[in-house]
């Protein structure tokens, strides 16, 4: 991996208001959980970096936000941070009962197996197949232990009543082992996996009528975003899966011919996992996506993930890894990584290594050492995404490599 330069101070300031919409990943939970994390982190990076930081409610109609201002040696912004909420959407796609869930299991592991793209994504980084395989093995292992208990209270009905009989009665244990694991999921994220593998998996890559809608509106809310005089920078942030959902939006709103707008347009897109849906047979609108974005010259777009996280397809440019780089005058992404292991102390590292869902949104928290990476100077400082970056080149470990079958490319 190169090396990253440090991260130094600076006077310039090019933004003085900006807006950012933030595009969450596969959560069910409100979005005032961000707010709070921001709270919380951008305290203790201010605290940490030396620079202050101040967070009031949002004022006015549209999307749940809040206003962040920032003074970096003298210099005073302020960023209106909305979140672009797609929770309802995901909630209802969670509403699968026993049956269905196993049902929903086979389903999308016949869908991941049948089009070779569990294969293909092994191929490009384990970690995340490793990942998309992790459901299947616990819920096949919840279910395996389930069966055994009620292997073990029908042998031990048998001595007293006929098999017949014994049989269906121990298979009642069943459900209410399988309803004990549910319940205690939020260690372990078994089904929450599932579930999210399941939306991608359902249209084999395209996205569900109601979140297209969605994703509308928000091409809407940026498109008038980029049209306020008082902006300097419109910024799209998208983590997770709501970095695939940050391209289709983006892809829209150049091709309604919102921007260039009165303020410049960037996104940063934080710990990918754009394969998971890119690589399936049925995407080719995001691999469209993909492609038309990274040609435009009306934005500027950073990509950052970390080799630590194991949920992200880590310096994988999402367009090249995808099959959707065009054969000439390819600008984006920038790709670049968070760098983990450099920029938090070994103990703090050694602290979250093994707890994979609290590093895939270390994007968005606090660093003990932050290099050119730090999130809340980004969203709140007096720099520009552009200008911030407008030196760096993409990392030279990134991988550009394609697994899809030639027929699955674009042009």
């Amino acid at each position: 991996m190169d090396a990253v330069t440090e991260q130094t101070t600076t006077t310039r300031q090019n933004v003085r208001r900006r807006r950012v919409f933030y595009i969450p990943g596969f959560d069910p939970f409100p979005p005032r959980r961000y707010r709070e994390l921001y709270r919380c982190e951008s305290t203790d990076q201010a605290r940490i970096s030396g620079y202050a930081i101040r967070q009031r409610p949002k004022q006015g109609d549209g999307p749940y936000g809040w206003v962040v201002t920032s003074e970096v040696e003298g210099q005073r912004t302020e960023s209106e941070i909305n979140v672009l909420e797609w929770a309802d959407i995901v909630r209802a796609s969670m509403q699968a009962g026993l049956l269905a869930t196993y049902l929903l299991l086979a389903r999308t592991a016949w869908t991941y197996l049948s089009t070779g793209v569990l294969f293909r994504l092994f191929r490009l980084r384990a970690g995340p197949g490793i990942a998309a395989m992790y459901p299947v093995v616990m819920l096949l292992g919840q279910l395996a232990i389930a069966l055994a208990a009620a292997g073990l209270a029908g042998w031990g009905l048998s001595f007293l009543l006929p098999w017949w009989v014994a049989v269906p009665l121990a298979l009642v244990v069943v459900p209410p082992i399988l309803h004990g694991f549910r319940r205690i999921d939020g260690k372990f994220f078994v089904h929450y996996l599932l579930l999210d593998f399941a939306f991608t998996a359902k249209h084999k890559g395209r996205n569900p009528p109601e979140l297209e809608a969605r994703l509308d509106e928000f091409a809407e809310m940026i498109g008038a975003a980029l049209r306020d005089p008082d902006l300097d920078e419109v910024l799209v942030v998208g983590h997770s899966s709501g970095v695939h959902l940050g391209v289709s939006v983006l892809a829209r709103v150049i091709r309604a011919d919102h921007a260039p707008g009165l303020a410049r347009l960037a996104f940063l897109s934080l710990g990918h996992c754009v394969p998971m849906q890119s690589y399936l047979p049925e995407a080719q609108g995001l691999r469209e996506d993909l492609r038309y974005l990274s040609t435009r010259d009306e934005l500027f777009w950073l990509d950052v993930t970390a080799p630590g996280d194991g949920c992200t397809y880590a310096l994988c440019d999402p367009v090249s890894s995808s099959g959707a780089a065009p054969k000439e005058g390819k600008r984006w992404p920038i790709v670049i990584s968070a760098a983990f292991t450099k920029s938090l102390k070994p103990e703090t590292y050694r602290k979250y290594r093994r707890r994979y869902f609290r590093l895939h949104f270390q994007y968005l928290c606090a660093f003990d050492a932050p290099r050119d990476y730090d999130y809340f100077l980004i969203t709140a400082g007096p720099l520009a995404l552009a200008d911030r970056f407008a030196n760096r080149k993409s990392s030279v470990s990134v991988s550009h490599d394609c697994h899809l079958r030639p027929e699955e490319r674009l042009a």
